[in-house]
């Protein structure tokens, strides 16, 4: 990840995942999903956030299931 994908994914999830801890597997892809677009409208590429850790998906899950949506 870029330093400006770290930084925005870091907020995106301490933003956006709280209440997650206990919700669907759809709800969960869903959010996978969402920074992808949020990221996109403010001119940050996919490639930007994934380039280093290599998955959105397990940066997500890890911030639901063990820290409980506050933060990476």
């Amino acid at each position: 990840m870029s330093t400006r994908g770290v930084n925005f994914l870091d907020r995106w999830v301490s933003s956006n995942l709280s209440g997650l801890a206990s919700s669907d597997v759809i709800t969960v892809a869903e959010a996978i999903e969402k920074p992808f677009a949020d990221a996109k409208a403010i001119g940050i590429s996919s490639t930007e956030i994934e380039e280093e850790t290599g998955s959105v998906y397990e940066t997500v899950l890890d911030a639901i299931v063990h820290h409980g949506a506050g933060g990476l």
